[in-house]
């Protein structure tokens, strides 16, 4: 690789990986604030927390990955051009093709990066998330230890524990149970205790009453007893789905057996398809935003004015192919048979660019004046 591929190579690879971090950091923290306010209301230590958002960070970084190469391809350019080094580098036989190579290299080292996070790590990562979520929706303790605080842990279920002890001992448990249409029953004892059998966690409540009232015919009755026994196993582990998600599948799965994948799914083939496909389509995009972003920059020239409408254009060309990629999404779904539409975005993207560095490379010819002109007769 010659010195300028380095250099310029070198320029985009830092500023990539600067506009990379705050774009990370931004849709993660979005993220965070979320997977925060639903793990902690359920009583998750902050461990948790951290666990959980850092296997959601893949899927963050693929997200942001190609419109971080679109920022530092623009940056770089729009600064070679305002400090003239483009145009001192064409001055020496450079044209716009052969300046777009380093951009090139940049693009394609992207989307190596971006399709093994695509393929490989957030599948994974998302699987495992998955996985979590079907751990923690078991967990006793973080769903129902909770004193001092009303709980709701599925549909007509209250739960309330006055005070936990050190030793585990619950004291003063309140348990409404309204599943059984017309009637209400609620549960009262002093003390109380978690315990866990083969056949999943159960509540041992000493010293207590049940109310039992029948809606349909108004009366209620009353059950003194000193110790019973309830299965809460249902209030934990009915809330949370257990099926996979198109996303949590790996890459081969989907384009193997798309109609069995959708059927796991509960979605339609063409969506497995499109799902498997837009893993191959993201890295191309990260490839195609990157030489956007630098053809569209080439075509102005140098100007002592800045280059602010070629950027504003390089903008407005990446908004289009993103139009097109959303255009193209519902029919894919449709039919299955047009997932090669998937690609469609990218393709037209790389035409733009041809488009683009070929309008660069032809040499500027002034307009000639007519006879007659006063531009004519002054010189």
């Amino acid at each position: 690789m010659q010195r300028f591929d380095r250099y310029v190579l070198s320029q985009l690879v830092v500023v990539f990986g600067f506009f990379a971090l705050v774009l990370v950091s931004v849709y993660w923290v979005n993220k965070a604030v979320t997977i925060f306010d639903q793990l902690v209301s359920d009583g998750h230590a902050v461990g948790v927390v951290a666990e959980f958002t850092a296997l959601s960070l893949p899927a963050v970084v693929a997200m942001v990955l190609p419109l971080a190469a679109f920022a530092a391809s623009v940056y770089v350019t729009n600064r070679m051009s305002s400090d003239s080094e483009l145009t001192v580098v064409q001055a020496t036989g450079y044209s716009p093709w052969r300046l777009a190579r380093p951009v090139l290299i940049f693009g394609v080292l992207v989307a190596l990066m971006l399709s093994t996070l695509t393929h490989v790590l957030v599948p994974k990562s998302l699987e495992q998330l998955r996985l979590r979520e079907r751990e923690l929706a078991a967990s006793v303790t973080a769903r129902l230890l909770r004193d001092g605080v009303f709980l709701h842990p599925i549909a007509g279920v209250t739960f309330y524990i006055r005070d936990i002890t050190a030793t585990g001992e619950l004291r003063d448990v309140v348990l409404s149970d309204r599943r059984t249409e017309g009637r209400e029953v609620t549960y009262t004892s002093e003390r109380a205790y978690l315990i866990r059998d083969d056949e999943g966690p159960k509540m041992v409540m000493l010293s207590g009453m049940a109310q039992t009232l029948d809606m349909v015919e108004r009366r209620l009755s009353t059950t003194n007893f000193t110790d019973l026994t309830y299965d809460v196993s249902g209030l934990i582990t009915s809330s949370r789905p257990t099926k996979r998600r198109l996303n949590y599948m790996s890459t081969f799965e989907l384009l193997a057996d798309p109609v069995a994948s959708a059927e796991e799914a509960k979605d339609k083939p063409g969506e497995a398809l499109e799902e498997a496909h837009m893993r191959f389509q993201l890295p191309l995009l990260a490839l195609v935003a990157a030489l956007v972003g630098n053809a569209a920059l080439m075509v102005g020239g140098f100007s002592r004015f800045g280059v602010t409408r070629q950027i504003v254009f390089a903008i407005v060309l990446l908004v289009a192919v993103k139009l097109v990629e959303s255009a193209v999404t519902d029919p894919v779904r449709g039919d299955p048979r047009l997932w090669p539409l998937v690609y469609l975005p990218s393709l037209i993207g790389l035409l733009m660019v041809w488009a683009l560095l070929r309008q660069a490379a032809r040499p500027f010819r002034p307009r000639r004046a007519r006879r007659g002109d006063p531009a004519e007769v002054a010189a």
